[in-house]
Order: structure tokens, then sequence, then C-alpha cells
């Protein structure tokens, strides 16, 4: 394949194979998207097979995509033992979020986040690290609630922190892959969508009127940071913050 596009533009992932976890909608989609507009061969993985056919229609046509409960080790286990050599792995995965005060929060509804936002996260590294090519990477998603927590925010905040520690704990034993993570602040996703109407708009509302930029950031903001982390080669172990100055207001 042609490295460079009729304009004389080479995409940064020519020829490169990218794993996509949770990509079936949202942060994960966008970045799957501009993954490929980028040149590369895309395998996009969620746990809804209706979710995942519909994402391909997204997608060019040497895209695929499976369906894998990554709630479960085995399957990850058995996902990555079909793939085959890849460049970079990029893990989004993660279920809509509830906000609950210390007090109203389920312990066992709790681990189950982690089970999903960290856990699958560890075992998609442990599994798929070992078929990295040289000069690949590992690219995970935090979230502003680590630095940035609210009332509300334990679990959320607990599981940014711990995907952070993981960051930079897989950088150091995993090196030379590099590993990184982005983190978002409030983003126009899917991932709100468990919260009643009114107090997502509310949600939304507060950001714009109060962020440096003056708006909630999109799905290709992020996404765009996760090419950066697979296309620069000098860094690892970073957390890359696009927040619209979340943390600076």
């Amino acid at each position: 394949m042609n490295e460079q596009n009729m304009s004389g533009y080479r995409r940064s992932l020519e020829g490169k194979k990218t794993v996509h976890l949770g990509a079936s909608s949202g942060i994960g989609l966008a970045t799957a998207m501009e993954a490929a507009s980028e040149g590369a061969q895309v395998i996009i993985v969620s746990g809804n097979q209706k979710k995942i056919d519909e994402a391909l229609k997204s997608l060019p046509s040497g895209a695929e995509g499976f369906a894998v409960d990554l709630s479960r080790e085995e399957n990850i286990e058995k996902f990555f033992a079909g793939i085959g050599h890849f460049d970079h792995l990029v893990f989004s995965a993660g279920e809509n979020l509830t906000l609950n005060r210390i007090e109203s929060t389920s312990i066992a509804e709790a681990r189950d986040f982690f089970t999903l936002r960290f856990w699958a996260a560890f075992a998609s590294i442990k599994y798929g690290s070992r078929l990295i090519n040289k000069g690949g990477s590992i690219s995970l998603m935090s979230g502003t609630a680590n630095a940035r927590p609210g009332s509300g925010w334990s679990v959320a905040s607990s599981i940014c922190g711990a995907v952070e520690g993981l960051v930079r704990a897989m950088a150091v034993e995993l090196a030379p892959i590099r590993v990184n993570c982005v983190v978002p602040g409030v983003i126009r996703t899917p991932l709100w969508n468990s919260l009643k109407d009114s107090d997502r708009e509310a949600l939304y509302s507060h950001y714009t009127n109060t962020l440096l930029l003056q708006r909630v950031g999109e799905a290709r903001d992020v996404a765009r940071g996760f090419i950066y982390l697979m296309t620069q080669e000098f860094g690892t172990g970073q957390a890359l913050i696009i927040d619209g100055g979340t943390l600076l207001v």
C-alpha cells in the first residue's frame, strides 16, 4: 500500500494494526475511526455484537469486530490468542458511570466497575503485551476524577488513580513498549446516559460555563490524544490530560 495519499500526506499509522477494546461507541469508536483514517488496520471489541455490527459501518471495509465479554479474564485470553501480532493496544472500555456518596454506594456494584474498567485493562495488558510489535504501545483511559474528585465520585476517582498507577508500573515492566494513558475531562459521550436527561444537560451546561475553553469535550478531542500516544516515540508512563482546562479552574 502506498504510504502517501494524493496530496502527499503520509498517514501516521499506515501499515500498522491497532486493537481497540471498548470501541463500539463514544471515545473508543472515535479513536478507531481516527486510527483507520491514519491508515491503520483496526480491530474493535465490545461486549455487544449488535453494537459492534453498527460500529463497523463507520469503519473501512478491512476493519474487524469481535463481541467479547471483557469482564471475564478467560475471554480476554482467548481473544488475544486468536488475533496474531499487532502494533498498538487501546483500552477504553467502561460502563455508564453511577455517582453516589459513599453511604449510598454498593460495594458489590463498585467491584463490578473495577472489574471492567481496571481488571479488564490489566488482563488485556497481560495477554496482549506479548503480541505487540517492536515500537508498539499500550494506551489506557483514566480521567480527571483522580486529581479533582467531586462529591459522589469515590469509585470513579479510585479507578482513575488505579489506572494511572498501572500505567507507570507497566511502563517500567514492559519497556521498551510505551505505556501511557489519556486523562479526559467531561466529554459528550454515551458514558453519561445513566443520568436523567435534565441532570446530564445541567452537567454539560455547568462545564460549558466554567471551563477555560467554554465547551464540553467531544469524543474526537480525546481520540486525537490516543493517536498522538500511538505515534509519538519517546514518552512512556505518562498521563495526557485533555480536559478543556478542568484542572485549572
